[in-house]
């Protein structure tokens, strides 16, 4: 079950953490590359900071970006800024992301976000969550998919697992992690159904994207090829 005020809560937390670390970067370091492919640490940051103001659209009835040209553009043009810029721009908009989300007057409502997917307005706090810490690791400063809190990596799973529900080029996959965890996916593609098993971060990392997948046993038959998310 959502809880959207503890999810505010732990989003906090992961925000003060991730800008306690960048705090002690120096500009060189915000210029460097980030684990995303042609992207920055800058561009990453960047990106957290315009995703906090989508966000707050999102709550406030407003298209989430204006276009997805918009929205690249935004990164693009945010991204080569100095570390104080960066920092500051990511505790305003945080700051804007909580004072919305302290005027909402109905959680429950349907909200809508990028490319027609809608939600529900709880569930908001848990995907700025999931934007914050995923990048925290994106950044590539020792920060892990195993440092990710046990709530966190089970609930992403759990939502993971259902996007991937049914794919049409993915077949149906059981996922098991080691403390016996387990999910299933997939199922929209012909062919043998196949265990895929591991460490709950790997699998993780596996179905956001963050990992090949090398580290996961199968059964049955290949490691399947998700979708881009």
């Amino acid at each position: 079950m959502i809880d959207h005020e503890r999810d505010l809560a732990s989003l906090s937390e992961a925000t003060e953490r991730l800008l306690t670390e960048a705090a002690s970067w120096d500009n060189a370091s915000v210029a460097e590359p980030s684990r995303l492919p042609g992207w920055t640490r800058g561009h990453v940051l960047a990106h957290l900071a315009r995703n906090a103001d989508a966000l707050v659209n999102v709550i406030e009835g407003r298209p989430m970006y204006a276009s997805a040209e918009a929205r690249e553009a935004d990164i693009e043009r945010d991204a080569p800024r100095p570390l104080d810029a960066q920092l500051a721009d990511l505790r305003e908009t945080a700051e804007r992301f909580r004072a919305a989300a302290a005027a909402v007057p109905d959680w429950s409502r349907t909200v809508e976000l990028r490319n027609g997917v809608t939600d529900s307005a709880s569930r908001i706090p848990f995907r700025r969550w999931v934007e914050v810490a995923l990048h925290h690791v994106d950044l590539d400063r020792g920060y892990e998919l195993e440092d990710l809190p046990e709530e966190f990596v089970q609930r992403e799973i759990d939502f993971l697992a259902e996007r991937f529900a049914g794919h049409p080029s993915v077949p149906s996959t059981g996922l098991r992690a080691d403390d016996g965890r387990m999910w299933t996916t997939g199922g929209g593609a012909e062919g043998a159904s196949v265990g895929v098993s591991g460490p709950a971060p790997e699998l993780l990392g596996w179905l956001a994207g963050r990992r090949d997948g090398s580290a996961l046993k199968t059964e049955g038959g290949p490691l399947p090829q998700l979708p881009p998310l």
